[in-house]
């Protein structure tokens, strides 16, 4: 009792191996996957040829048809030697044979298998491109059920089993979330076999193509341009190797603590202003600051950026069970109910805090940092229970400065009323302090920029207008916002 999986090569029948077509010649039993394979009608000894076609259409899952064919496989390898065939490579894009190793292991049962020509190497002739430079394989089906492709953009990929029209235009939306939509691309239709057919494409267009079949495969050629994340911290990595810049060879954590905050304030700038090229420049800014903070630490031997990534996805799926898990929320605010809860939970091995303020950085910006202080506090019921003793409190505040004799006084009365006025908008629902000011910063800088034009044009003096005359100038910059 032997079951030997071979595999039928990716089309032609002289494209079977000498070995596997004798063995198809004497095999008392040959189970087919599937009859829908250019080579079965040459296939010898016709009458000793079972396949499994049938259980594709009495399952309509997948994993339940391999599953299916498994328990067909073994019930005739119990009974005697078999043949197990599949299309291609018994190793390559096929689901049942790491099944049925597992079956065999388990049955005591002897298992072969026997090498074939898949579809990548004439895939890979049909594109004249040599695998081993970088050439990524990927199902399909699997890409398809993502939102974002497992691929590096800086390298080729071929990818598998773009059956119809459906697998092809799931596999597009998913693609053009890195690739643009007119990405020029390859449709690879039964390759190695009699009617290959390659189409020219873009993107966009591939589950139009009246060609696709089960023997589909797309060749997605690489973005390149320096694309990829792993290309980046190539370029960090030799910055900081010996041979590279001596400036980045010296900075530490602690030197660059600057940089960080001073590229997050220019991200947030882009925002304001709506500029999306600039903000798409400023992001990579600050993603150079957190690679060359995870190059170091690769250097100092403390983790690698693998380390990183993996926390950070699995906190994601971690904290989003609503996503990745069967616990209900509709709306944002259980959304953050439920982060903090598994966010608390997380910590509860931790040493305690000495007080429920501790974790708010000290270095956060001033009004933001206010807003932090107050929520945390009011989490406790240290809160004004509404609106309007916070609107009292401000009034007192105000009056106070207004009554302070000495500069220190005034300094400290002032604090006071940016803090109240930070609760106030806590409580109308501003949770973002810093962007309201900033947002109010870069209206006044817009006006102004549009009252200073207003004199330049009139060729007169700044001391030559009043202010009444200069509030016109302000009001048509605000008029025509």
């Amino acid at each position: 009792m032997t079951l030997t999986i071979v595999g039928l090569g990716p089309g032609a029948a002289g494209d079977i191996t000498r070995r596997v077509w004798g063995l198809l010649e004497t095999a008392p039993t040959v189970i087919l996957r599937t009859e829908r394979h250019p080579c079965v009608p040459e296939l010898p000894s016709r009458e000793r040829i079972i396949a499994c076609d049938d259980l594709y259409e009495q399952h309509p899952r997948f994993a339940d048809v391999y599953e299916a064919i498994v328990a067909r496989v073994m019930e005739y390898a119990r009974a005697g030697d078999v043949v197990y065939a599949v299309p291609g490579d018994p190793c390559v894009g096929e689901s049942t044979p790491p099944k049925l190793r597992a079956a065999c292991a388990e049955a005591g049962i002897p298992l072969v298998i026997l090498p074939g020509v898949s579809f990548i190497e004439p895939s890979l002739a049909a594109v004249g491109v040599d695998g081993i430079d970088g050439v990524q394989l990927h199902d399909a089906l699997v890409i398809g059920a993502m939102h974002h492709p497992p691929l590096n953009p800086d390298a080729p990929a071929l990818i598998s089993q773009v059956y119809s029209r459906q697998a092809a235009s799931d596999l597009k939306l998913t693609l053009m979330n890195q690739y643009p939509d007119d990405f020029p691309v390859k449709l690879i239709h039964g390759a190695g076999s009699d009617d290959a057919l390659t189409e020219d494409l873009l993107l966009y267009e591939i589950d139009r193509s009246p060609h696709i079949n089960h023997l589909t495969s797309l060749w997605l050629p690489a973005l390149g341009d320096m694309s990829s994340f792993e290309r980046f911290q190539e370029i960090i990595a030799h910055l900081r190797a010996p041979e590279g810049c001596p400036w980045d060879k010296e900075q530490t954590h602690e030197s660059l603590r600057r940089y960080l905050l001073e590229e997050s304030a220019e991200v947030l700038e882009a925002i304001d202003r709506g500029d999306m090229e600039a903000l798409a420049d400023e992001l990579g800014d600050v993603l150079l600051q957190v690679v060359l903070h995870a190059q170091i630490a690769i250097d100092d031997g403390d983790f690698k950026m693998s380390d990183v990534l993996r926390a950070v996805n699995h906190k994601m799926i971690r904290r989003h069970p609503h996503v990745w898990g069967d616990v209900m929320a509709d709306n944002p605010s259980q959304v953050v109910k439920n982060w903090d809860a598994i966010k608390a939970s997380e910590k509860a091995d931790e040493i305690k805090p000495e007080s429920l303020l501790d974790g708010i950085p000290s270095v956060l910006a001033p009004l933001q940092q206010s807003y932090r202080l107050q929520h945390k506090a009011a989490k406790v019921g240290f809160d004004w229970p509404s609106i309007e003793p916070v609107a009292a409190k401000i009034r007192e505040e105000v009056a106070e400065l207004l009554a302070a004799e000495t500069p220190d006084e005034r300094l400290k009365e002032l604090g006071d009323i940016l803090f109240v006025v930070v609760n106030l908008g806590r409580h109308v629902g501003v949770d973002d302090p810093e962007t309201a000011l900033r947002l109010t910063n870069l209206k006044f800088r817009t006006r102004f920029l549009a009252v200073e034009r207003a004199v330049q044009v009139s060729g007169r003096d700044w001391t030559d207008f009043t202010l009444d005359e200069l509030d016109v100038f302000w009001n048509a910059a605000k008029k025509n916002e």
